[in-house]
């Protein structure tokens, strides 16, 4: 089917929805609301190539007139640019979308191979996207701060709430390397040490089914730095999926029943993502030379401060700007990412 005849297909559908919602009542004009609704961006983005079409078209008949030719001109040739890159939007927009991208997401982050030098690295990649949502007006609230004893982390746990935080962190999982000279380092050597980073989109209750016959919980006291509560009440808790053997421990309230439902929102998202994993898995051969979105085993950049640059592995993409990054400058790489993505996503439904 040629792009014409999709779009053609996109405005008859649009008209169809407005005159079944003149008669529809109850669910079915919630439900006829919510498509038109999503398809009026796009019905919007054909109007606007079609009339860019339009105006290319009149004046490129204008410039076979002497007295019109230089009028038209100038018209032309902006019309002329302005076409391709409405039909790229277009297409962009007709591409199948992934169903989690307008979610809330939760972030992990946890030190791998490097000791004391990847737990405070670790500590500032965590405050560098609470930094980025902050900036961005998302909701950053700390579920789990496991904080280690030089003022690193063990692990730390976020929800960042927001419309499409899913979609524009999803490139963030990985594994995230850092060359530097650590304090602690006499001779003046550079260590490499590394953080994994999962972005999970936010599940909701309906998206995963989890029986409370298939939970272990226990509950302990809380330890390292968390405040007056720590080591007095048995106030932490720790949930185990026995049919996955998913574990979530979680421990910065106060409360057992603050943490036991935080523990529960972060197994629903671990389990959700790990079932999303799996049926990407099953299309890997419509994924062909995308940007990678989920692998936590997968090195995706890395942060070297003595030459004061990022380097993102999967786009080979370079920025001298470490300072800004760890500040939670994240945009330029994100958007990098996003239009790599975009491109060989592009590129595959062509073929």
């Amino acid at each position: 089917m040629s792009l014409s005849e999709k779009l053609d297909r996109v405005l008859t559908r649009a008209e169809e929805l407005k005159h079944l919602l003149s008669t529809a009542e109850g669910s079915q004009f919630g439900a006829l609301s919510k498509e038109l609704s999503e398809l009026e961006p796009l019905v919007e983005k054909v109007e606007a190539l079609r009339a860019a079409e339009r105006a290319r078209d009149e004046a490129e008949a204008m410039l076979a007139d002497p007295e019109l030719r230089e009028l038209a001109e100038d018209e032309y040739l902006a019309q002329k640019e302005a076409v391709p890159r409405l039909e790229r939007e277009v297409r962009l927009m007709l591409l199948p979308k992934d169903s989690a991208d307008e979610r809330s997401a939760i972030l992990e982050i946890r030190p791998a191979a490097g000791g004391d030098e990847a737990a405070l690295f670790a500590a500032e990649l965590f405050r560098a996207y609470q930094r980025h949502a902050e900036a961005r007006r998302w909701r950053f609230e700390v579920m789990d701060y496991d904080e280690s004893d030089l003022g690193g982390v063990k692990g730390a746990v976020a929800e960042i709430a927001g419309r499409g935080v899913f979609a524009r962190l999803k490139y963030e999982s990985g594994v995230h390397r850092v060359q530097r000279v650590p304090a602690t380092e006499t001779q003046g050597r550079i260590h490499t040490s590394t953080v994994t980073v999962a972005i999970m989109p936010e599940a909701e209750e309906v998206d995963v089914q989890i029986n409370d016959a298939d939970l272990r919980i226990d509950t302990y006291r809380a330890s390292g730095a968390g405040g007056q509560h720590v080591n007095k009440t048995d106030s932490a808790v720790r949930i185990t999926h026995l049919p996955t053997g998913t574990v979530v421990a979680m421990q910065e309230e106060k409360s057992q029943h603050k943490n036991k439902a935080k523990a529960m929102k972060v197994l629903r998202a671990r389990i959700f993502e790990a079932e999303r994993a799996r049926l990407a898995a099953t299309r890997a051969a419509d994924r062909r030379g995308q940007v990678g979105t989920g692998d936590r085993s997968e090195r995706i950049r890395t942060y070297n401060f003595p030459q004061g640059r990022v380097t993102d592995h999967r786009i080979g993409l370079t920025l001298h700007k470490i300072d800004r990054v760890m500040l939670g400058e994240f945009d330029e790489i994100i958007d990098a990412l996003t239009a790599e993505d975009e491109a060989a996503r592009l590129a595959a439904e062509g073929e």
